[in-house]
């Protein structure tokens, strides 16, 4: 931090980012149902689903990225932190964004899409840029996955110019989300695990990363490019049940079940575990199309991966970098619970058509406030210097 003397917020990435995401996420739910049921109207050019599906995958979710690699890449390359005017302009890149996609419209569909799709392409750049200049070739990796994302939102905002809704956009995103989820969470899961259980907790340990993990990502990304292009290929759900197999035997090998007293690591064998789930359940739907929907997976991965996995991140790195304990009060713990059952409602809710309603507003509820209960709790931390910075 060496020479900073600008405002807190601008400090690190993970401030203003995870603020903007978690006010965004509350946002976005609070507006989406209303609009999809007609009792409100926005100026967008998408339709009411697509502009839902967008701003999770598209808005909400790279805010949440980008806080992360902004806080984890100066870690990665013993490079100074991206903050002050750089990262003040990136934030104004992504919310200019947010705004050009709500009204959309009047200002049209290309000059929204290229005011939206240039943050990812701008993120890509940052990262490529950190990691190359630090030399930390073994990071690349996470570059490779915002130019997935970058790729997904381009060709998002094409087919629904086009065509009136998005498809291989979707499936895009949906996949590059999962594909970060399980890199990154395959480091920073069994890591934290391995460090508490030895402190606190001796015994079992987390397994080591080794060719396990390996071939359980290859066979993932195998099953999730299969997936995108090829959804209902009889080859692509034996990948999708292979890839659920090996996901939910790489979960069990890192001792979640000894991390009970931990809620912080806890959470993210919670949130992990709807990796495996999703590949199941969007497996099913392909072999039992009339029983299983295949939103029931897609929600797997999206409201319960996603969901619970960015705010288990969001609380932890906050904690952490903001010079607080590493320790789940009741309001974090809170927004634990209220995000896990949003996320199990919401999946529920693709089973259950005659009480689909009913459960919609249930999760959108639970969801809009586990966020904002983010922005509550934690936003002071995040506008205020670290607690320990006079030290």
């Amino acid at each position: 931090m060496r020479g900073y003397q600008g405002p807190a917020i601008l400090s690190y990435g993970f401030r203003p980012f995870f603020l903007a995401a978690a006010v965004y996420a509350g946002i976005g739910i609070s507006v989406w149902l209303p609009l999809f049921s007609g009792d409100i109207a926005i100026p967008t050019a998408f339709s009411p689903v697509d502009w839902h599906i967008h701003e999770m995958l598209y808005g909400f979710l790279p805010a949440v990225i980008t806080g992360f690699l902004l806080t984890a890449i100066p870690n990665w390359t013993g490079r100074l932190p991206v903050r002050g005017g750089g990262l003040a302009v990136l934030v104004a890149v992504w919310t200019a964004g947010r705004i050009a996609v709500f009204f959309s419209a009047p200002i049209g569909p290309v000059a929204a899409g290229v005011i939206d799709v240039s943050f990812l392409l701008l993120m890509a750049a940052v990262t490529a840029r950190e990691v190359i200049a630090g030399r930390n070739w073994r990071n690349l990796p996470p570059v490779a996955i915002l130019l997935v994302f970058f790729a997904g939102n381009v060709i998002f905002h094409i087919e629904d110019h086009a065509a009136g809704m998005a498809d291989i956009g979707l499936r895009l995103g949906v996949a590059a989300a999962v594909a970060l989820i399980s890199l990154i969470g395959g480091r920073v899961i069994p890591s934290f695990t391995r460090n508490w259980l030895a402190r606190e907790n001796p015994g079992r340990l987390p397994v080591p990363f080794g060719r396990f993990d390996v071939a359980a990502m290859v066979l993932s990304l195998m099953a999730l490019a299969s997936w995108v292009f090829l959804p209902q290929w009889h080859g692509t759900t034996a990948l999708l049940l292979i890839a659920a197999i090996a996901q939910a035997a790489r979960l069990g090998r890192w001792a979640g079940d000894r991390t009970w007293r931990n809620r912080l690591v806890l959470v993210m064998h919670v949130g992990y575990a709807f990796v495996p789930l999703g590949f199941l359940l969007v497996a099913g739907a392909n072999l039992f199309p009339q029983a299983l929907p295949a939103s029931g997976g897609i929600h797997a991965w999206t409201a319960g991966a996603i969901g619970v996995m960015t705010l288990a991140i969001m609380t932890r790195v906050s904690l952490g970098h903001t010079g607080r304990p590493l320790a789940a009060d009741r309001l974090t713990q809170a927004i634990y619970v209220l995000i896990a059952a949003a996320a199990a409602i919401r999946i529920a809710a693709a089973f259950a058509p005659d009480s689909g309603l009913m459960l919609l507003h249930a999760a959108a509820g639970l969801w809009v406030a586990a966020f904002w209960a983010f922005a509550l709790g934690y936003g002071p931390l995040l506008w205020r210097p670290r607690a320990d910075a006079r030290a």
